[in-house]
């Protein structure tokens, strides 16, 4: 029988350097939402308690379950996870985002706004890496905290029901 205090998921976003608070509390917004754990890695563009971070987090960041890591190498170390737990998002990505198949454990990692994932991020992991398909021409990437919500919400339509 299942725990029926057991969340439905138990996704971790992580954002590598982000550098737009706006983005980051609307982020933990739908972290809050989907009751995900956001994981932060420094350095950040902005300090967590300007006012835009909370503005657009609202009156939900204090319920953000929030964990930040001083670099990469520190989180890895500190969560050791699995490799069939890391899935990357990048326009670069060999496979698309709708055909992987995320564990209930999965860590969404996500760069920051300007570039993207540091190479050394993804190194060794290309096989990893996901895109989000786009059909215009026109347009190089979705803004950030679109592209979490996304992502979130795909990686979790076996589980969110």
């Amino acid at each position: 029988m299942s725990d029926p205090g057991a969340r439905p998921v138990d996704f971790k976003v992580v954002l590598v350097t982000p550098e737009i608070p706006g983005n980051t509390g609307t982020i933990g917004r739908t972290c809050v939402a989907l009751d995900l754990e956001l994981i932060l890695i420094h350095p950040l563009g902005f300090e967590l308690s300007e006012k835009s971070v909370r503005r657009a987090g609202l009156d939900y960041w204090n319920h953000v379950r929030l964990a930040e890591y001083p670099d990469w190498p520190g989180f890895l170390a500190a969560r050791t996870p699995r490799r069939d737990q890391l899935f990357f998002f990048e326009d670069w990505g060999r496979d698309s985002f709708y055909d992987a198949t995320y564990p209930r454990d999965a860590y969404l990692v996500f760069g920051r706004e300007t570039k993207g994932l540091q190479p050394e991020v993804t190194a060794g992991y290309e096989d990893r890496v996901l895109h989000m398909p786009m059909a215009s021409p026109h347009i190089r990437s979705l803004n950030l905290a679109n592209a979490v919500t996304a992502a979130v919400y795909q990686a979790g339509r076996a589980f969110l029901q």
